[in-house]
């Protein structure tokens, strides 16, 4: 191997070695960045999980401050919790709390001294409900700030109800807060769109009393290993209601959010805002002593694919234009290689050419010496010889003329046909009534049809229409990828005889059937000859 194409073969390995570093660097930034991107989104979910809870947090703060209040004072707390919450404004400093609310404890069938305390508190009659089988019950005697919509709840035994006395008891025996699982609230009842809901409780444990005093508390609520209760603070929360005031304007800037009350996807879905996406980031919510799951999409396609994806086609625009490079680079030696092989291809050509033009010649003597002994078969004299002979060797001249002087590789049917009737006399008019698609026919077919037509036609001025005896119809289509040509001479003196066939009519024959790969068809009946050939229409196309 010469030196010259060593070179160029280690040039070719050291390009696509280029290209595949910076294909592999442009991968590597490519996953960068969706990772980066990705971890930008996490982030932020993480944040909004965080503000979420911090929220929450200060909803249990404030029920803790609500507990002291109570505990200082219990004979007066209803008063006393009504002005703190009115100068605090919970609703304002940390929405999405539907109200604080005290259940005091009471023994089972003896609601009388709480409903006193109700009646106290918003001046009339109301009763403790429902019914219950539990020994004790804690029944709300106060829900602030106050609104129509949640006096439904007052007078409500929540230790009634098994999913509320749950968390009652975890509150009871931990002393921490502790959240319910999913109810609708009683204060839902008169609520026109009714929202999935749950409550904090935080327990109000008997302070010791002092010496000389009595225990605190009218009702105190006891259990084995647990200190006695006489009361729950709570606050019950629409989730809906607590999304949207945590979230705000903010659920317009994510693609999709949905919050589940526990872990794993079997848990229920208690709230859902737009469409999750397969690109949902999981964040976990404390609802006190419980854990709910959030999952967000911001459904950012091109901020977490397009970018990356830019990256990657910026890479590998690089590497092919290295192997671009190379490639021109390649072509300019090659190139020069070809024009060396060229001038040695010359000399092949050349003999090539040679030798086609003697085998060209040789078949176009065959063709003559055919032309002139079936000619001289048929000649009934020198003089009639002469005259066949001319003209059908004519014919071969004009077809190769089309061919020469047209400086192309093939020659129009209409134009064959149209120079042997002009030659024939017809006039302009009846050339013009000659009519039919564009063929195009390469060498030998234009010989074959050239020879066919001016047999035809001389025919035709001896003994048919073209001698002023009949009617002439020339046409051809185009029918199924064959070429159909037609002859049609009518109004005869008398029908031609076609039984025996010359030898310049089996000549004829022979031309279509080898040269042209066709047939042909003739009829005679009724003063009418019909010649129709047929031939596959695979001329030159463009």
């Amino acid at each position: 191997m010469r030196p010259s194409l060593w070179a160029d073969r280690l040039m070719g390995l050291l390009v696509r070695f280029v290209g595949l570093l910076i294909l592999l660097a442009t991968l590597a930034a490519s996953a960068a960045s969706f990772f980066y991107n990705q971890s930008q989104e996490s982030d932020q979910a993480a944040r909004v999980a965080m503000q979420v809870n911090m929220r929450l947090r200060d909803h249990v703060a404030i029920l803790e401050g609500v507990r002291a209040l109570y505990q200082s004072d219990s004979a007066t707390s209803g008063p006393g919790i009504k002005a703190y919450l009115g100068a605090l404004q919970p609703q304002v400093q940390a929405p999405g709390m539907e109200g604080i609310g005290i259940a005091a404890a009471m023994r089972a069938a003896t609601p009388a001294a709480l409903e006193a305390k109700l009646r106290e508190n918003y001046g009339e009659d109301i009763k403790v409900w429902p019914a219950t089988d539990q020994p004790i019950g804690f029944a709300v005697v106060l829900v602030e700030p106050y609104t129509p919509r949640r006096h439904v709840a007052l007078g409500f035994d929540m230790y009634s109800e098994p999913v509320r006395r749950a968390a009652m008891r975890r509150a009871w025996q931990t002393g921490r807060p502790a959240a319910s699982g999913i109810v609708q609230l009683a204060q839902e009842k008169a609520a026109k769109v009714k929202q999935p809901g749950f409550l904090v409780y935080i327990p109000v444990y008997t302070r010791d009393p002092l010496p000389g005093e009595e225990p605190g508390g009218d009702t105190i609520a006891t259990t084995a290993g647990t200190r006695p209760v006489e009361a729950f603070v709570y606050a019950p929360f629409r989730v809906h209601d607590l999304m949207r005031a945590v979230l705000g304007a903010q659920l317009d800037t994510i693609d999709g959010i949905e919050v589940r009350a526990g872990a794993g996807p079997a848990a229920p879905v208690v709230f859902r805002h737009g469409k999750i996406g397969w690109d949902a980031h999981e964040q976990t919510l404390r609802i006190a002593d419980r854990e709910w799951t959030m999952r967000i999409s911001y459904g950012r396609f091109i901020d977490r694919l397009g970018r990356p994806l830019g990256i990657l086609l910026f890479g590998i625009a690089l590497a092919l234009l290295a192997t671009q490079l190379h490639r021109v680079q390649r072509r300019r030696i090659d190139v020069a290689q070809a024009l060396a092989e060229q001038q040695a291809r010359h000399a092949e050509d050349r003999e090539l050419m040679i030798g086609e033009m003697a085998h060209r010649m040789k078949n176009a003597f065959a063709r003559i010496g055919a032309l002139a002994r079936i000619t001289l078969r048929e000649a009934k004299d020198l003089a009639d010889f002469e005259t066949k002979f001319d003209g059908r060797m004519r014919a071969l001249s004009d077809a190769k003329q089309m061919l020469v002087t047209g400086a192309v590789d093939h020659v129009e049917l209409g134009r064959i046909v149209r120079r042997e009737l002009e030659l024939a006399g017809r006039s302009a008019d009846q050339l013009a009534a000659v009519e039919g698609p564009e063929v195009r026919l390469d060498d030998d077919g234009a010989q074959a049809i050239s020879l066919a037509i001016h047999e035809f036609v001389t025919n035709s001025i001896k003994y048919g229409a073209l001698a002023g005896k009949g009617d002439l119809a020339v046409g051809w289509r185009r029918d199924a990828g064959d070429i159909e040509l037609s002859w049609v001479e009518s109004d005869l003196p008398e029908t031609p005889q076609i039984d025996h066939e010359s030898f310049g009519t089996q000549f004829i024959r022979t031309l279509i059937e080898r040269q042209l790969k066709g047939s042909w068809q003739r009829t005679a009946v009724d003063k009418r000859l019909a010649i129709v050939i047929r031939w596959p229409d695979n001329g030159p196309t463009d």
